[in-house]
This record gives C-alpha cells, structure tokens and sequence, in this order.
C-alpha cells in the first residue's frame, strides 16, 4: 500500500475538519473505486473529496494548490483516454454529487446545470418541454455533462447539431489557484473577451475545474427515419459518404462498419448482413414530419452509386431495431476476440476516409494484428480498434507499433489523433507529431496562467506537462 506523504496527509486533515468524513473519502476502498477510468488504468489516490458546489469546489482547489498536490477532477469515469485517472498521492474530486439541473429556460432554449448531472437526465428534463443537448455519447445514460465537456465528447449526432464546443453557451469553473470564473454569455450571440468557453472545452481539467454549464438547447424533430446502406467495399461506402455531405439534407447519423467489423457482426448474427457485404453506413434523417421523405429520398439517391448492394429504410419502431441490431452485436464481438484492445478515435477528412482504412488492412497484415474500424462516417471520426493478446510474445510491442504507424498516415492525410475520447495519458506522448512545438510552447504558457503550481491533472494532455511545481 503506497505511503501518504507528509504534505499530502497535511492537506486530508485540512480537508477533512472543513467538510467532515462524509465528504472526504479515504478508506481504501472507496479510494480504489474513484482511482480509474474507462482507459484500465488506476491508480490509488490519497483521498477523494465529493464536491457538492461551486464553493465547495473553491475550497478544495485552494487547500490543494497551497500544499501542492495534485488534483484530478473526475465525473463518472467513462473516459477511455486515461485523462480521469488520478496521480499517485494525489486528490480526486468528484462531482457526482453536484447533480442538481438549476434552469430549463424553454423560452430561450438554455438550461443550467451543475457539472455532475447525468447526460440522460438532462435528455429526459429537457424533452419534457420539447427540447435536447445535441451531444450523445454512447455512454450518455451514466457519463456527466461535465465529463462531455471536459473531453467535448460528442458522438453520433454532431454531423448535424456540432459537439459541445458548439452547444454550450458559457462555463462555471475554479482555476488552479482557486480563482472563479465565468466565461461566455446567456445568449447564441456574443463576442466580449476571448472565447475561453471553447478553450476549457476539450482541456480534461488541466486549466479549471468545470463546475456549472449553461447549454444550448434544440427543439425535438417531429420525427425521425432511418436506413441501412450495405456497399461491395470501404470504397464505395466512403464514396457515398462524399455524396450524401456534399447535398444539402444533412444527416442526423451518419455511421460506418468496415468489413472486419461485419466479419465479427457474422459471429454473432450471421444472418443480419448480406454475406458479400464490405461496409455499411447507418443512416438517420431528422425533421418535420410533412417533409421528411423528400430529406430521406435525397440522401438515399446520394448513398446509391457503384457498389452498393441494398438499401433498406426502416417503417416502424422494430424495423429500426432491426437495421441497428448489426451494429449493437459489434461490441460484444469485439469483447470476445482478443483479450486487449488498443481504441483511438482518429479523425481525417471524409474524402479520405477509404484511404485510411486501406492503410489499416495493410497495417494489420505487416504488425499481424486484428484491427476492426467503425464510427462517425459523417465527420471522418473513425474508431480504430487494434485487438490483440500480451500473452504472445512481442503481439504488445506490435500493436504499440502499429498504433504509431496509424498516427502518422492519419495526419499525412491532414486529420487528427482525437475527435472526442481526448488524449489523457494514453496519447500525450503523440501530441507532439501532431502540433509543432512553437504551439506546443503557447499552449504551455496557457497553462501557467490558469494553474500556476501546476496541481490540476498533471502529466495529462502534454508530454511536458507533469507535476506540481
């Protein structure tokens, strides 16, 4: 059992005869169960504060930056990046318990809420007054809004409606030496001051502690319709992906399975797929309900071209289930092929969305590895998962390779290592293929300013950015 240092002890005292036992955790136990995320990885902190406001929150930062120890922020720990992960002798503040939605406004289109609350919930809130926050990851029931913002996770819906960078009208958050701050305005225009709502977007907690968003709504469609496009290759999918973005109906959803995404599909439901299918794009189109077949119509004429072989659209609520159960069986497929999985959400621009996954079929024979891509077709945000057993020797090693490998032919075709999972601790070694070090200095000194002792998150998002000074 690691040791508590002396500063660190210190601070828990300190913490612990302003909030009491029930808000500073610090049996082992309850430890070990805010010490991971969704990346595996864990580490055991000194001790966990459950935050319950913006004051709390001020006072725990304050008490952390004057006895320099580091302060990890963590929501619900559905993160795959590492970024939730605390460090050794370090704090976690969790804001689970900051849960309250403080404002629905429908005649303005907002809502309010603290950093804790449960993205569904604030789904099922604003539906009652005909309204939803456009960004839906697939962990939506159970991650918090706080947690989306920290890594401006999207998901499906942001080839329409935009990730949360451009659904949250402005922030609530306590900097590194305990300042608060408020950043952005109440209205959808607005352009006092620097944009720092985007800035802390994206940040994994390493300039502030996000503690209250103030979040674009959007109305309900009337109604909804999906399709399934199966393509004879990767080609003609992301042909077809090039055709429907480029017409002016723009989809709700827009997704794609490769080919060896369906060959695990078939394990599982054999039946679900034609057997000379190569890819499939997954496909919603959203709107009022007295024209949402000519949208449908346009964007099915867009997915027909050389090498389709099916469209199907969906009539009914089970016909729907239908058309998504292919790509519901992918995760449980995946879960059953190999023991580790190395997922990155790399980005590149949607015309060359058939060239990366060329790449990969390529990459996977020279590291001899099982890679199997699907995702966001609409943005070019691909989830490349490279599957394989550390048991065999050098397979580790291999699949660490091809990863490096993947990196470099993604921003050869002018994409990007991360469209929503961020970068954590798990990519912040690639950073630096991605953004020259004369920016790489500017983001740095971005840093100081918000987090002068550097105690929020160390060691996450940069590779030079590592522990409290």
């Amino acid at each position: 059992m690691a040791t508590i240092s002396d500063s660190c002890a210190g601070l828990i005292d300190r913490l612990q005869t302003e909030f009491g036992p029930a808000t500073v955790l610090t049996d082992p136990a309850d430890r070990w169960a805010y010490g991971y995320d969704n990346s595996r990885r864990q580490t055991l902190p000194a001790a966990v504060v459950m935050a319950e406001d913006h004051a709390s929150v001020v006072r725990t930062v304050l008490a952390c930056d004057e006895h320099r120890v580091a302060l990890t922020v963590r929501g619900r720990g559905t993160g795959t990046a590492g970024a939730a992960v605390p460090s050794e002798d370090g704090i976690v503040l969790s804001t689970e318990r900051m849960s309250r939605i403080l404002a629905i406004d429908h005649g303005n289109r907002v809502a309010v809420v603290q950093a804790g609350v449960i993205n569904g919930d604030l789904q099922r809130a604003a539906a009652a007054h005909g309204f939803f926050w456009p960004p839906d990851p697939t962990s939506a029931d159970y991650c918090s809004i706080g947690g989306n913002l920290g890594c401006n996770a999207a998901g499906p819906r942001a080839v329409k409606y935009g990730t949360p960078r451009e659904n949250t009208l402005g922030l609530r958050a306590v900097t590194g030496d305990g300042s608060s701050l408020r950043t952005g305005c109440y209205t959808t225009k607005g352009v006092v001051g620097y944009d720092l709502t985007r800035l802390l977007i994206g940040s994994e907690g390493t300039l502030a502690v996000i503690t209250e968003a103030t979040l674009k709504l959007t109305p309900l469609p009337e109604r909804i319709m999906t399709l399934r496009a199966v393509y004879r290759d990767m080609e003609a999918a992301a042909d077809a992906v090039s055709r429907i973005m480029a017409q002016p109906v723009v989809p709700r959803v827009l997704e794609f399975m490769d080919g060896a995404a369906i060959g695990l599909v078939r394990r599982t439901a054999p039946d679900s797929l034609p057997t000379d299918a190569g890819a499939l794009l997954l496909i919603e189109v959203d709107g009022a309900a007295g024209t949402l077949q000519l949208a449908a119509d346009a964007v099915a004429d867009a997915a027909a071209g050389p090498g389709m072989l099916s469209l199907q659209t969906a009539s009914d609520d089970a016909a729907v289930a239908a058309l998504w159960a292919s790509r519901k069986a992918l995760s449980p497929a995946l879960r059953q092929i190999a023991p580790k999985k190395i997922n990155e959400d790399v980005v590149v621009p949607v015309s060359r969305m058939a060239q990366l996954t060329t790449a990969l079929e390529s990459m996977a024979e020279e590291f001899s590895v099982t890679i199997v891509s699907f995702g966001h077709a609409g943005n070019g945000n691909i989830h490349v998962n490279i599957l394989g057993d550390p048991a065999v020797s050098g397979e580790t090693r291999r699949m660490s390779d091809c990863m490096e490998t993947m990196f470099r032919k993604v921003l050869a075709l002018g994409g990007t290592l991360s469209g929503e999972h961020g970068i954590g601790f798990d990519k912040r070694e690639a950073v630096a293929l991605e953004i020259e070090p004369a920016t790489l200095e500017i983001m740095r000194r971005i840093k100081t300013n918000f987090d002068p002792r550097g105690i929020l998150n160390p060691g996450k998002l940069f590779p030079d950015l590592s522990a409290p000074t």
